[in-house]
C-alpha cells in the first residue's frame, strides 16, 4: 500500500462520512472567502457557563480501536482522540487549522535549504496523565511508528511521516526538531494526535496496547470506563490538565444508530445527537404543537393527530376498523382488536416521544464534506470523456442544491471545488473548467460521441446495456418513460412479447398511461419520487410493456383475420403459404442509441432510512437524463454493500457519495484523483479513486503542490489541480451536506460545528439566571 494512499483510508474508514478532527487550511487571508455555513453551537463565554454537569452524547458505534492511526479507526475514535491527546493544530471556524496554544507556543518552518527544518516549540506545562513532559521521544515513536519502514507496524495513515529525514531535542526539553529529508508543504498535518511513547515505541503496543483503553492521555478529559453492554464511552475531566478546566464532570458517549436517536433523546438517553432531516421535521413538528397547543395547533380534522402513526387513519377506515373489531366474524374480530391495540400503542408512544422532544432544540449547519456524482469511467459509455462531459453539463446543480438545503433553511450554494469548501483557503469555484448547465451543449457533445436518437437497437431483447459486467439487481426501480408506441427499450424488462403479455389489454394500457401522467408530474415536484417507491414505480413500467405486447398482439391478429376473411370470398383460391414473418425492427424512440445499443446508465444508490435525500436527488437526475435522451437503471443497494461491493468495485455508472474536505488537500486529494495505474495481474491499482478517472497533469499538479513551501503557491497548484479535475468531469461536486444537530437548548458551545472543531473543555450547562436576573 502507498504511503499516500494511507492517509487517505484513514480519511475514508473514519467515515464520510466522519471527518478526522483536522480537516481545514491555513489561517490568515481571506482567500477562499466566507464559510457557506457558520457554526451553531451556542457560544457562550466560559463565566455563563456551569461547573460539572454531565453530558450524553450520541455517537454511531463504540470504536473498534483508539489509535487513529490504525485501518479501523472511526469518528468515535477521533472524538475520543481529540477530547484526550494532544492535536498541535485545531480548527477554526472556517476550516483552518491553527496552532493550540494548550500544547503549542510556536510551531513554524526555520529553514528551507538545504534542508526543511520545522522548530516545535512546546508549553512547558504540557504533560502526559502520568506526569512525564511531552518531548521529543513522543515525536520520535510516533514517527518510527508512522514512516512505513517497519512493516511490523499495522498502520493506515502514513502521508507526511515518510518524509522526515530525522528528529531530535532543540536546544531545550522543550524544542523538538524535525527535519525533512524532503520537502513537505503539509507539515501541519503530522503529530496530531500524539501518542505517548508507550503507545508507539514498540510494535506490540501500536497493535494492540491502544485499541481498547489508553493508559497515558494528556488533554482536558482523560478515558474513563468502556462499556460495551451499554455501549458507553466515559470521559472524565483530567485531573492534570494544565489548560482551562474542563466545565463536564462527564462525557458519555453512547452509541445510538441513526433511525433509533429521535426515540433516545425522548428516553432521556442521550442530550445531543447528530439527526436526519425526519428527526429535525420532528422536534420542529413537537414544537409547533407545543406552541399551538392551546388552539390545538396540533390535531388534524375531527381531532385527530395531524402527524405520526395515526395521522393516516380515515374517518371511514376508522368505521371499517371499528365494525370489524365488533362484528359476528370472532376470528376477524379478535385479529382486528390486536391490530387496534398495537396501533393505540403506537400512537399513544409516538405522542409521548414527541412532548418529550418539546424540550430540544435543532442547530444546523453545513458538514465538512459534500456530495457529489460520480460517473464510473473504467468501461462502458462513460469511459468517452465526451459522455461524462455532457452528462455533467446536464444537471442543473443549484436545482439540486435547493433541493435538499433550501427546506432546512441552509445556504445552497452549489460547491465550485473537489478539494476544499468556501472558507478554506485553498478554496476557489473552478467549475468554469467543464462549463454550466447547458442542455444544447450537452446534445452536442452526446452527438460528438456518436450517440443519436431513434437508432436502431439490435442487442437482444432483454440484454443489459452499458457495460457487459453490469449486475443483475432484482431490487431495482427501472427508469425511462415506459409508456407509448415510441419502441422504448427498458433495461431491466422482458420485451412483452412472451408468457403473460398476451393477457394485458387496453384497459391495462390506459391505467398505465395515467399513473405515468401522474408520476411525471409527480416528478417535477419536491416531494416523494418514484424512486422512493419502486413497487409501484416498478409495477407501472410493467404494465406499460405488457400493454404495449398487447397492442403489437391486436395488430397482428387483425391482419390474420383479413386474411381469412379474404379467402372466404374467393374459395377457388388456394391458401399460400405464409411468408416467413420479418421481426419488427426495434428503435431507440425519443432516448439515445449507438453500435445497436441504447445509452443506458447503472445508478447505484444506497437504500437505507437515512438515505432519503440521496434517494430524491438521484431521482431527479435520472429525469434530466431522460430528457437528455440518456435512460438511467436506478439500483439500490443496502447501505453496509453500498461503498464496498459496488463503488470501491467499480459496479456502477453512477452513483452518489461524499467525501470529507480536508484541510491538507495536497497530500490527501491526491489519492482520491490519481490516475489508476495496472497492477502486474493485469488489475487497475485505483488508490481512493473510485471513478477511475485521472490524467498525468493532474498528479504531477498534486506532486508539486505537496513539495512547495510557498504556502500561496502550493494552493495555487492544488486550485489548478482542481480545475483540471473539472475537466476530466470524473465526479462532479454538488452540495455540502447538510448537519442537524437535536441538543437541550441549556447545553452550550455544542452543536453544529460546521467547519469547525470542536472545544471540548469550554462545552457545558448554561447557569441558571440569578433572581435578580430573572426579575428583570
Amino acid at each position: 500500500m502507498s504511503q499516500r494512499r494511507r492517509r487517505s483510508l484513514a480519511l475514508l474508514t473514519s467515515g464520510v462520512l466522519a471527518l478526522p478532527l483536522l480537516t481545514g487550511c491555513g489561517a490568515g487571508d481571506d482567500e477562499g472567502g466566507p464559510a457557506a455555513a457558520g457554526q451553531d453551537i451556542a457560544t457562550t463565554t466560559r463565566d455563563k457557563v456551569a461547573d460539572g454537569g454531565v453530558l450524553r452524547w450520541a455517537v454511531d458505534s463504540l470504536p473498534d480501536t483508539l489509535n487513529a492511526f490504525q485501518a479501523d479507526a472511526d469518528a468515535t475514535t477521533s472524538r475520543i482522540a481529540g477530547a484526550v491527546l494532544p492535536q498541535l493544530f485545531v480548527l477554526d471556524a472556517k476550516g483552518r487549522p491553527v496552532a493550540n496554544p494548550d500544547y503549542l507556543e510556536k510551531a513554524e518552518v526555520i529553514e528551507r535549504e538545504p534542508k526543511q527544518v520545522v522548530l516545535y516549540k512546546l508549553n512547558q506545562q504540557a504533560v502526559w496523565s502520568d506526569g512525564r513532559e511531552i518531548g521529543a521521544p513522543d515525536f520520535v515513536a510516533q514517527w518510527r511508528a508512522l514512516n512505513g519502514k517497519d512493516s511490523a507496524y499495522w498502520t493506515a495513515r502514513n502521508a507526511g511521516y515518510e518524509r522526515i529525514e530525522k528528529i531530535e531535542k532543540g536546544k531545550t526539553d522543550l524544542e523538538v526538531r524535525v527535519t525533512f529529508a524532503k520537502p513537505y508543504a503539509d507539515w501541519r498535518s503530522l503529530f496530531s494526535p500524539l501518542y505517548p511513547k508507550q503507545v508507539t515505541g514498540t510494535p506490540d503496543a501500536f497493535n494492540e496496547g491502544a485499541r481498547g483503553t489508553l493508559k497515558v492521555t494528556a488533554g482536558p478529559f482523560a478515558l474513563g470506563a468502556i462499556d460495551k453492554k451499554t455501549g458507553t464511552a466515559a470521559l472524565t475531566r483530567n485531573p492534570r490538565w494544565w489548560g482551562k478546566q474542563a466545565k463536564l464532570d462527564t462525557l458519555v458517549l453512547t452509541a445510538v444508530p441513526r433511525a433509533e436517536r429521535p426515540a433516545a433523546l425522548a428516553a432521556g438517553k442521550v442530550d445531543l445527537a447528530e439527526i436526519d432531516r425526519s428527526g429535525a421535521e420532528r422536534i420542529a413538528l413537537a414544537r409547533r404543537d407545543a406552541a399551538g397547543k392551546a388552539g390545538k395547533g396540533g390535531a388534524g380534522a375531527g381531532g385527530a393527530p395531524a402527524h405520526g402513526p395515526g395521522a393516516a387513519v380515515t374517518p371511514a377506515q376508522a368505521t371499517l376498523s371499528w365494525a370489524n373489531a365488533f362484528g359476528t366474524d370472532e376470528e376477524k374480530a379478535a385479529q382486528e382488536k390486536e391490530t387496534r391495540t398495537k396501533h393505540t400503542e403506537a400512537v399513544k408512544r409516538y405522542a409521548d416521544e414527541q412532548a418529550a422532544l418539546r424540550g430540544f432544540t435543532v442547530r444546523k449547519s453545513l458538514e465538512p464534506a459534500y456530495t457529489q456524482l460520480a460517473m464510473n469511467g473504467a468501461s462502458g459509455p462513460l469511459a468517452d470523456e465526451r459522455v461524462r462531459r455532457a452528462v455533467a453539463r446536464a444537471l442543473d446543480r443549484q436545482a439540486l442544491a435547493d433541493l435538499v438545503l433550501k427546506p432546512l433553511g441552509l445556504p445552497a450554494k452549489p460547491v465550485g471545488s473537489h478539494v476544499a469548501l468556501a472558507g478554506q483557503q485553498a478554496y476557489a469555484d473552478n467549475s468554469d473548467a467543464l462549463g454550466g448547465q447547458d442542455a444544447k451543449a450537452a446534445q452536442a457533445l452526446l452527438a460528438d460521441a456518436g450517440w443519436r436518437r431513434g437508432g436502431k437497437l439490435t442487442e437482444p431483447a432483454g440484454a443489459k446495456a452499458g457495460p457487459e459486467s453490469a449486475p443483475q439487481d432484482d431490487g431495482k426501480t427501472p427508469a425511462g418513460p415506459g409508456t407509448g408506441n415510441d419502441g422504448l427499450y427498458i433495461v431491466g424488462e422482458d420485451d412483452g412479447a412472451n408468457g403473460e403479455a398476451a393477457e394485458a389489454g387496453a384497459e391495462a394500457g390506459a391505467d398505465t398511461r395515467a399513473a405515468g401522467d401522474a408520476a411525471a408530474a409527480d416528478g417535477e415536484q419536491d416531494g416523494v419520487s418514484p424512486v422512493l417507491a419502486p413497487a409501484p414505480f416498478g409495477a407501472q413500467q410493467k404494465a406499460s410493456l405488457l400493454a404495449q405486447a398487447a397492442a403489437a398482439r391486436t395488430a397482428d391478429d387483425g391482419k390474420r383475420s383479413a386474411a381469412r376473411d379474404g379467402d372466404a370470398a374467393d374459395p377457388a383460391k388456394g391458401s399460400p403459404a405464409p411468408a416467413p414473418a420479418k421481426p419488427a425492427a426495434r428503435t431507440s424512440g425519443n432516448m439515445l442509441a449507438k453500435d445497436g445499443k441504447a445509452l443506458t446508465l447503472r445508478f447505484v444508490l444506497p437504500a437505507g432510512p437515512g438515505s432519503e435525500s440521496l434517494r430524491t436527488v438521484g431521482e431527479r437526475i435520472s429525469q434530466t437524463l431522460r430528457k437528455l435522451g440518456v435512460n438511467t437503471e436506478t439500483i439500490k443497494v443496502a447501505d453496509d454493500s453500498f461503498f464496498k461491493d459496488h463503488i470501491a468495485s467499480g459496479q456502477y455508472d453512477l452513483a452518489l457519495y461524499s467525501w470529507p474536505a480536508t484541510a491538507f488537500p495536497a497530500t490527501d486529494a491526491r489519492p482520491i484523483f490519481a490516475k489508476p495505474e495496472p497492477a502486474a495481474d493485469g488489475s487497475l491499482l485505483v488508490e481512493q479513486n473510485y471513478t477511475r478517472v485521472g490524467t498525468d497533469h493532474i498528479d504531477q499538479l498534486f506532486d508539486q503542490a505537496v513539495g512547495e513551501l510557498d504556502e500561496a503557491q502550493s494552493r495555487e497548484l492544488v486550485r489548478k489541480a482542481d480545475a483540471r479535475i473539472w475537466a476530466a468531469a470524473g465526479s462532479i461536486p454538488l452540495f455540502q451536506r447538510p448537519e442537524l444537530v437535536a441538543v437541550r437548548p441549556s447545553l452550550v458551545n455544542a452543536g453544529a460545528f460546521g467547519l469547525g472543531a470542536p472545544r471540548y473543555q469550554d462545552i457545558g450547562w448554561k447557569k441558571a439566571p440569578k433572581a435578580k436576573e430573572k426579575k428583570k
